[in-house]
């Protein structure tokens, strides 16, 4: 077992650690060897081996580890392969995703974003400003309470009711202006109409004065993200909004694709 490197430690230890929980987070950072034997762990951890059968079998069940039906060794599972994919498609999505950006900024003549849902926020991982005079601002690297924004409200919608509830314990909700969703309830109406027409819309809902539109990407896999243009209240018509429709459609369905 001297081959196999101590877990990392990021500040001072916590006041009331749980034993347990800390021994199946040091198997977990094992997962970059190839396999580990039943022996290899109880010896890691200083553990007796019905200790480390325990902890083994409960990695098991949540899909970190799998045990090998012939050579009986742990190897790495499902769940640490998701949690790796997700890891690589959030640092790639917007390098990925920035030529069909730049592509719909070009077309549309507007600020557009590329946003991700975090909690009940969405996060603008990136943007590009209209060279417009009048113009809405980007938004890169901002947060903003999810609900009060086009992006995050087609984010929201990917949700089931119960997962909002769980985001949204209570029924007040803050606003941002006066036009902002201020109840739970509202919000709830509001992603059932987003998920039967599929797209999400806002009129001075995060800003005096700005439009938006946002479509979610089809994937469910993480991160969940949406593309939105941004534009003056004052130049959004019905044809504007079919015509931004149209592209913000195609462009979510291109980016989704490359994610692959």
């Amino acid at each position: 077992m001297s081959n196999l490197p101590s877990a990392p430690e990021f500040g001072s230890a916590p006041q009331y650690p749980i034993e347990s929980v800390d021994n199946a987070l040091r198997v977990v950072l094992l997962g970059e060897h190839h396999s580990l034997r039943l022996t290899d762990v109880s010896k890691y951890l200083g553990v007796a081996s019905s200790t480390a059968h325990r902890l083994l079998a409960i990695l098991q069940y949540r899909g970190y580890v799998q045990q090998d039906a012939t050579t009986r060794s742990y190897v790495p599972g499902p769940t640490l392969d998701s949690l790796a994919f997700g890891l690589l498609r959030r640092l790639d999505a917007r390098d990925r995703a920035r030529p069909v950006l730049e592509r719909l900024n070009n077309d549309l003549g507007e600020t557009v974003h590329l946003g991700r849902l975090e909690g009940n926020e969405v996060h603008f991982i990136d943007s590009i400003e209209s060279d417009r005079a009048l113009r809405v601002a980007n938004r890169l690297g901002r947060s903003m309470p999810a609900h009060c924004t086009s992006t995050g409200k087609a984010l929201l919608a990917m949700l089931t009711d119960d997962e909002l509830h769980l985001l949204y314990p209570d029924e007040r909700l803050i606003q941002l202006t006066p036009h902002s969703l201020g109840t739970r309830t509202e919000l709830l109406d509001a992603v059932r109409t987003i998920r039967s027409r599929g797209f999400a819309s806002s009129k001075e809902e995060s800003e005096e004065s700005v439009a938006s539109l946002a479509v979610a990407l089809a994937s469910t896999r993480s991160p969940r993200l949406a593309v939105n243009a941004s534009l003056p209240l004052s130049r959004m018509s019905s044809a504007t909004e079919q015509d931004i429709l149209t592209r913000l459609v195609a462009a979510a369905e291109e980016i989704d694709h490359l994610l692959l």
